[in-house]
């Protein structure tokens, strides 16, 4: 059905459709594109951040607006990573807006906050990684921050997870895991990690999520974030750690063990090797300075 509904909407696309839309008609049309609930969620919130600050129609919507638009994020104490992605979103829609003949693009010109690379300082090492699971009192909770971070996975896959994503491999495992922007990928773990997982199985059927709550439903992402909080006070981790630390520590370290990029890409599921690549840059204590002679 709903694909069905987004084919429509994209056949309709490369034509104006503008009569008898209105501003919430044609949210609806931008954000069923996404193919991520998440995504959708998240875009449908920033682009309700912009009409609250405006109050204006998105038709009225001018560039200047924008540009205050942007000043009132950046004042607000939102983070520049946050400021960049909701400015993106608007851009985004407003693209869609003029494609589909509904009104001008007011965005053309707005430009995203440029952020520092602070990756290196959210990269934990392998001995708080460890300290982080073993410090873990709840065997589910403990198989979890194992798998976040051998999987290399984000939190909504991994709340995402069903017992029929969980296959047999020799002497190892797979998981079959639902990514960003509606991917697949397939990822092979250890036998002493599968042997884990399967060890939370019980009698659950398989279509029984893998992490469940007790009232037998996926574990919500943020029920996920106070689990990796709470590990990291016992361990002692001073940082405010958060569920992506363990996907960044599982990048840099494997990069840091010799595994080639292109494969760091593929278990992370990343759309580009130039994302992975950041990691190479991002290691504290590595310099090239070492290969020299005073």
């Amino acid at each position: 059905m709903r694909e069905r509904y987004i084919s429509t909407v994209m056949e309709t696309i490369d034509q104006p459709i503008s009569s008898g839309l209105t501003d919430a008609k044609v949210i609806e049309l931008w954000a069923q594109r996404q193919r991520s609930p998440l995504t959708r969620s998240v875009y449908l919130r920033d682009i309700r951040r912009l009409l609250s600050a405006t109050s204006l129609k998105l038709t009225e919507t001018s560039a200047l607006d924008l540009e205050r638009f942007a000043e009132s994020l950046a004042g607000s104490g939102l983070a520049p990573i946050s400021q960049g992605r909701t400015l993106a979103a608007v851009r985004s829609f407003f693209r869609f807006a003029q494609r589909i003949g509904y009104c001008a693009n007011p965005a053309g010109s707005l430009d995203l906050p440029r952020t520092d690379n602070s990756l290196s300082e959210r990269i934990m090492s392998e001995e708080d990684v460890g300290a982080l699971i073993a410090h873990e009192p709840d065997e589910r909770n403990r198989v979890l921050l194992t798998i976040l971070y051998m999987g290399g996975l984000r939190v909504s896959e991994a709340c995402g997870l069903r017992w029929r994503n969980l296959q047999d491999r020799g002497a190892a495992g797979q998981i079959l895991v639902h990514g960003k922007g509606g991917r697949t990928r397939a990822i092979m773990l250890p036998a002493a990690v599968c042997g884990q997982l399967t060890g939370l199985r019980g009698v659950a059927g398989a279509d029984a999520p893998v992490f469940a709550s007790r009232s037998g439903k996926p574990l919500e992402r943020s029920r996920v974030l106070r689990i990796v909080k709470e590990a990291s006070l016992r361990a002692g981790i001073a940082a405010n750690v958060t569920t992506h630390w363990l996907r960044h520590a599982h990048a840099s370290h494997a990069l840091d063990h010799g595994a080639p990029i292109h494969l760091v890409q593929a278990t992370l599921g990343h759309r580009s090797v130039a994302t992975t690549s950041r990691y190479l840059h991002a290691r504290p204590g590595e310099s090239s300075a070492r290969y020299l002679a005073v």
